[in-house]
């Protein structure tokens, strides 16, 4: 009898994403396996296989000799329609296994508007979409990644959380639930029993309660070993923790279709409206000497053509030059070129950028996020219109005529001049390019400038602060267009009623739950996809849900406010953040940690912080 997936897969539009069998997949014997693991992507294959987390977990978890990991990714609407009208369940790549046969079933949290995708794929993979609803033999369903750390609005739907560093504590879940699994305890109790470890957050054993204003009063623990505080994992050792030496290697084009080297973890900058540079200090960084044998290893075991270098902010490793000048060493005659994603405009290291094109040129990008020294200052970035300059004259020397600009519109204390400046700024780096020889310079420039809604983020300095509305968004969206129509310069911006919802979903408590259950039955998915991302629904889903969008988008929140991810211990201090917030809102700097200890929290763990000793 033929296969029916095998029928599924010449009915859709991109069937390499479902087949699996990718060159370096570990398929190991599903039946013989002690306990099974999923590891789920809410979003489309080419997404979730650009995804370092994931090929690092899959890698960990599948070299446990008792354990086993196979990968799982949202399916597009084609396959999505056919596993519907066939009645097949979602499965997994590796060996076609329903979703509700694993034992446990994770989740990577990057992106609020992909949540839809999580209910969908539990709904087709066989699984009770809501927590209180599985029975005994259903998976336990898990979640981890940057969204994580603010759980809420997950907590119907999600059995346990992951806070931080996944590579310690997802072996010591996994361990837990099998002997869990081994004594024949009761999903209750195998939940109880996860969460005693570290990091582990199970919000069916919390209640939440409310003020008559809507805000938060509490949330209360309701067992003993469901701690008041959930503190967050933190791999103090990089160098020595595990990376892949040979990852999937995709048999269709993906988003980013390349080796990508994790050089650090953490950033020191402070910006006050990055969650990502809070969230994953202290800085770690791998060695030179590592990163170039995990470099050769992938290369000879993928046969890619470019390295990433992969961090935070890529400018900041402390051996960027070295590192760059050996990798090309190694890697010249092979013809592998080398990228440097995610520089700081102020520190462009000019011998590195050489290194790099060698073998290809490719673009750059670089963030000064506001378009006057004053914004930069309120948000510490750090950087001056002079910095940036300078980079850009550096690049346009040796040959790079394509720059992208990150910027965010929307940021506190934002006024009309702060956007005329990211027109200003725009027009100086075409002014740069054209001070350049024409013997030096490549033909055609292109500066693609970008602005992002600002999006206010838990457990940084502007938590506390609301969202410009729609209506506002989008008036400053023209005004921009108007000012950024200047000849080699290209203008993109994001849809203004994606990011209110997004704010929605990263400030949110317990009852965005309903919001989004409703948004699902409703018919939302794939929201982070322009062309199925449905505003009006999801306005419905908030009205039948008796809430309002403005009451977590767009209202200040007061400082002694409880918010409902005050249980999550991020190691950074409500009090550092409260004092980060008094001085952005008097343009006042903040030096990099790196530069002295800002007392942000983890100063009080010996050892953990560099900067702190």
């Amino acid at each position: 009898m033929r296969d029916p997936i095998e029928a599924l897969l010449e009915k859709v539009e991109k069937p390499a994403r479902y087949t699996g069998n990718e060159m370096n997949t570990q398929v190991k014997p599903f039946h013989q396996a002690e306990i099974t693991f999923a590891f789920c992507f809410p979003d489309t294959y080419e997404v979730a296989m650009s995804h370092l987390g994931m090929k690092i977990l899959y890698g960990i978890l599948n070299d446990l000799p008792y354990a086993l990991c196979e990968r799982c990714c949202m399916p597009w609407v084609d396959m999505r329609a056919a596993l519907k009208k066939e009645k097949l369940p979602l499965f997994s790549l590796e060996s076609r296994t329903p979703l509700h046969m694993f034992d446990i079933v994770g989740f990577t949290l990057q992106y609020e508007m992909s949540y839809t995708n999580i209910l969908e794929m539990l709904s087709l993979g066989g699984i009770p979409v809501k927590a209180a609803q599985r029975g005994q033999d259903d998976p336990i369903v898990v979640a981890g990644g940057p969204c994580a750390f603010t759980p809420e609005p997950l907590h119907a739907f999600i059995d346990a959380f992951m806070i931080g560093d996944g590579e310690e504590v997802i072996v010591e879940v996994t361990q837990a639930l099998l002997e869990g699994k081994k004594q024949g305890l009761s999903r209750q109790e195998r939940l109880v029993k996860i969460a005693s470890i570290e990091g582990v957050y199970v919000p069916s054993l919390y209640e939440a309660s409310y003020h008559a204003d809507g805000t938060l009063q509490c949330l209360r623990p309701l067992v003993p070993q469901a701690k008041s505080r959930i503190k967050k994992r933190i791999v103090r050792d990089l160098n020595a923790a595990y990376y892949p030496s040979s990852i999937p290697v995709p048999y269709t084009q993906i988003v980013h279709d390349r080796i990508m080297l994790e050089i650090m973890r953490g950033c020191t900058r402070g910006c006050r409206f990055c969650q990502a540079g809070m969230l994953y200090r202290p800085v770690r960084e791998r060695s030179v000497e590592r990163l170039v044998e995990l470099a050769q290893a992938l290369e000879g075991n993928t046969g890619y053509e470019e390295i990433s270098l992969s961090s935070l902010s890529s400018g900041d490793y402390s051996c960027l030059s070295e590192l760059s000048q050996k990798l090309m060493e190694k890697m010249e005659q092979k013809r592998v070129s080398l990228s440097l994603p995610s520089l700081r405009v102020d520190s462009f290291v000019k011998d590195s950028l050489a290194e790099t094109r060698r073998v290809k040129k490719s673009g750059l990008t670089f963030a000064p996020e506001a378009g006057t020294q004053r914004l930069r200052d309120v948000i510490n970035k750090g950087v001056t219109e002079e910095n940036l300059l300078t980079t850009l004259r550096h690049a346009f020397e040796q040959g790079w005529n394509s720059v992208k600009l990150y910027f965010m519109m929307g940021l506190p204390t934002e006024t009309l001049e702060d956007l005329e400046g990211i027109a200003k700024l725009a027009q100086a780096a075409v002014n740069t390019y054209y001070s350049v020889p024409k013997e030096k310079r490549m033909k055609g420039l292109r500066v693609t400038c970008s602005a992002s809604v600002f999006v206010p983020k838990p457990f940084t300095p502007f938590q506390w602060c609301p969202q410009d509305t729609v209506s506002q968004v989008r008036e400053k969206q023209q005004a921009l267009r108007k000012l950024l129509a200047i000849r080699g310069v290209t203008f993109h911006w994001h849809e203004s009623t994606v990011s209110q919802m997004e704010a929605c979903f990263a400030v949110g408590d317990r009852r965005m739950a309903d919001v989004l259950y409703r948004a699902w039955e409703l018919g939302c998915l794939l929201d982070g996809w322009t062309e199925h991302f449905h505003y009006d629904l999801w306005l419905q889903a908030f009205a039948d849900c008796g809430l309002d969008p403005a009451f977590y988008a767009h209202r200040q929140r007061g400082m002694d406010e409880v918010l409902p991810w005050d249980h999550i211990d991020a190691g950074i201090s409500k009090s550092f953040l409260q004092r980060e917030y008094q001085k952005a809102l008097k343009g006042e700097t903040t030096v990099d940690c790196r530069q002295g200890c800002q007392a942000c929290g983890l100063h009080k763990t010996k050892g953990l912080c560099e900067a702190c000793g």
